[in-house]
């Protein structure tokens, strides 16, 4: 007796099983597993001395790195299998269940401190950080509102302010952690799919002036921030102490010159620059790479941060808005990590944990970029072929012509 998987899912057709097979955007596809591919090595590249020193082996980070991107491509299959309504109708449980977990991390004796930070949850072996979780749900949550209330969005001050009374919450939870990075993401994310959703520019105007002045005083509050702020300003000014790990960034970039010391010749990489496979591994690429390794690295990055847009406005050409705001916020979210990851590593930014998507070590991370990449080929899928849009109606016959599209 076989099991046919199309019986199973019949109900919901998606790209990976229709009458003309697997139908997915593969210009985003391959761009993605191009940077999941380039991070599988560098990270392989820059952890290797710390992992033979801490483990005896030289590939376990490597390894480790491998188990979680298996487990985050099966997260993509996963999330395109999922009908985009479905995600609509979940999102107040998608925001609870971020509550829950952000109330967790810090809860002593359940989340894991790191570094100073509790930012962890963990299950054995592994660490799950629910920060990165938590952003995608607020971009799911915050999509549905805007469909919800998109008139009164757009002409009251009430529709502005009342994703504040959830989203500042959230924030306050980060910031209990502490995570200034993912905070920052999380709300510049939730500002930009606030103006795509039609909020006026004197209200937005208002609300970036505020913005500014709570970063300000957040960064004003705690000492360590304003130590941070003034280290990346002159990093060499303290070269051995809170100014080192930017100035041996640095290092890195200058060593790297036009194309690199060749893949594995890094030298920052042996316990000079610390982070080397996480939060710095842009820089470890830029000295093995060079300059030319470093700007393609970029090039592949804006390629898919675009794509992504695009994939948003066909999905608002095809009238599914509700998908086309969850692709600008996906889009969003990587484009403020991107920002701040390479803008930390090249000292245009203070120091902040946050990791580079697709590229650094970092389970919840790759992980979460894997169920976004399956979220945004739903997304392209369903608009292209109308899948979902009120209007439509449609029988299994429809899946099984040929398509034509110009994408």
């Amino acid at each position: 007796m076989t099991l046919d998987l199309r019986n199973i899912i019949k109900p919901y057709p998606s790209p990976l099983i229709t009458g003309r097979g697997i139908d997915l955007d593969f210009p985003m596809l391959v761009g993605c597993l191009a940077l999941l591919g380039l991070g599988l090595v560098m990270i392989t590249s820059a952890s290797s001395e710390v992992a033979a020193v801490q483990s005896g082996n030289t590939l376990y980070h490597m390894l480790r790195h491998l188990i979680y991107l298996v487990i985050g491509l099966g997260a993509c299959i996963v999330t395109m299998m999922i009908p985009i309504a479905t995600w609509q109708r979940l999102g107040w449980l998608m925001l609870i269940g971020a509550f829950g977990l952000l109330v967790m991390v810090i809860v002593p004796g359940i989340g894991r401190e790191v570094n100073g930070s509790m930012r962890w949850i963990g299950f054995g072996a592994f660490n799950v950080q629910p920060s990165e979780i938590a952003k995608v749900f607020v971009v799911i949550y915050l999509a549905g509102y805007l469909v919800r209330r998109q008139k009164e969005v757009r002409e009251s001050w009430m529709g502005f302010f009342k994703p504040f009374i959830v989203l500042l919450p959230m924030a306050g939870l980060l910031l209990m952690e502490p995570d200034f990075g993912a905070t920052v993401v999380m709300m510049g994310a939730a500002a930009a799919m606030l103006f795509l959703g039609g909020v006026g520019l004197f209200r937005f105007a208002l609300m970036v002036g505020l913005a500014v002045a709570a970063v300000t005083i957040l960064v004003q509050a705690q000492p360590y921030r304003m130590a941070r702020l003034i280290t990346f300003t002159d990093p060499w000014s303290d070269q051995f102490g809170s100014g080192y790990q930017l100035t041996q960034a640095l290092i890195a970039f200058g060593r790297g010159e036009w194309l690199g010391v060749g893949l594995g010749n890094s030298v920052q990489k042996q316990f000079y620059l610390p982070e080397a496979h996480t939060d710095f591994v842009f820089s470890v690429l830029a000295e093995e790479l060079g300059v030319v390794g470093s700007l393609a690295t970029v090039a592949l990055f804006v390629f898919v941060c675009v794509r992504a847009m695009y994939i948003g406005l066909w999905a608002e050409k095809a009238k599914q808005y509700f998908a086309a705001y969850v692709a600008y916020g996906l889009a969003f979210l990587w484009i403020g990590q991107f920002l701040i990851n390479i803008g930390v590593n090249v000292g245009l930014l203070p120091t902040k944990g946050l990791t580079l998507p697709f590229l650094s070590y970092g389970g919840s991370s790759l992980v979460i970029c894997c169920a976004c990449l399956g979220l945004l080929l739903r997304i392209e899928w369903e608009s292209r072929t109308h899948l979902g849009s009120e209007e439509m109606e449609f029988s299994e016959s429809d899946f099984a012509e040929e398509p034509t599209h110009g994408r």
